[in-house]
């Protein structure tokens, strides 16, 4: 028997909770690959899956949220991994249509696992999770465009949340002067701390101006919010400069023109880290353990156990969830 955290509905009333199970290995859904899961993380994601109504991502209850584990192979069918190998997963909709990592076991494709990089353990690991190896793919995007150290400053939106504090660290890390927009003014020593230079006020940038294009202010920019600080935020790219969108924290809609795309060759690269190949993942997880300073890492992580989840699901959804959220599933 292990712990699981399982969403069970109510039929009537359409509502889900959560709570800690009791379960067995025989209520594991089908794959080739059994994991002891020893650290799973906390996304946005994981806070609608948490949600009474599922945030539209869960389809089938009773349901194991947890779009993101780590931990070590018990049981393999499939010839690429075997009993004791380190792995890692993040995406492939696990955690919302299939059942995740807020279970001390979960079963799944092998396809959907990757062997974790040397020096990289997997409380690390899950302290970069889903946001951290979205933020090295957004990091490599900016690359594979153009983006060198000594261009000029590069923007981070929502610095302060899961993705934008471990692009701040790598970009940081990496040479590249940091500008970190943050709502939040007390968060400005702790992005100073992973690397940010500057620190930009969300209210600098979070309307829309009726002028297509401003100064060239940004060398490249990952961004979280989406919505109208992106297009306000297009328009103040260098020319040639690359916008990686990671996120639509402010908002799905884009209220701006082409013209920055046009008069200054801006691209906007847009960054899925849930159906990425193989080959990208390794890459990207290689990178992070070259790349991000683990003790940069560190400083970002919030400890939990399963009986926190439903309470951080809830502040992750409003905006007051600081950096990374590691969960110890044996604690």
């Amino acid at each position: 028997m292990f712990k699981a955290l399982v969403m069970t509905q109510d039929a009537e009333a359409g509502m889900a909770s959560a709570a800690i199970q009791d379960l067995s290995l025989d209520d594991l859904p089908a794959g080739e690959v059994t994991v002891a899961v020893d650290y799973s993380t906390l996304n946005y994601k994981d806070g609608l899956c948490l949600s009474a109504k599922g945030g539209g991502l869960v389809r089938t209850y009773p349901h194991v949220p947890g779009i993101d584990f780590a931990g070590t192979v018990e049981a393999s069918s499939d010839d690429r991994y075997k009993a004791g190998d380190k792995v890692v997963l993040t995406g492939w909709r696990v955690g919302e249509a299939f059942w995740g990592g807020y279970a001390q076991k979960a079963r799944v494709k092998a396809d959907w696992l990757v062997p974790l990089p040397a020096g990289v353990e997997p409380r690390q690991a899950m302290a970069v999770g889903t946001a951290g190896f979205t933020a090295m793919l957004a990091v490599m995007a900016l690359e594979d465009h153009g983006l060198k150290p000594g261009n000029g400053p590069v923007l981070v939106t929502g610095a302060a949340g899961g993705v934008g504090s471990v692009a701040t660290a790598i970009l940081a890390h990496l040479g590249y002067e940091v500008a970190a927009v943050t709502g939040r003014p007390e968060t400005g020593d702790y992005l100073r701390s992973l690397g940010a230079t500057q620190i930009v006020a969300r209210e600098e940038l979070n309307e829309t101006v009726k002028r297509p294009l401003e100064s060239e202010t940004w060398s490249g920019c990952v961004d979280a919010v989406g919505g109208a600080m992106l297009a306000r935020v297009l328009g103040q790219m260098k020319y040639g400069a690359s916008v990686a969108a990671v996120g639509l924290a402010g908002g799905a809609a884009l209220p701006a023109t082409v013209i920055p795309f046009l008069l200054r060759g801006v691209n906007l690269l847009g960054i899925d880290s849930v159906m990425q190949p193989f080959e990208s993942r390794q890459r990207a997880w290689q990178r992070i353990a070259t790349d991000l300073p683990m003790d940069k890492l560190d400083a970002m992580v919030q400890p939990a156990t399963l009986s926190d989840l439903p309470q951080l699901g809830a502040d992750i959804l409003a905006g007051q969830v600081k950096g990374r959220v590691v969960v110890d599933l044996n604690a």
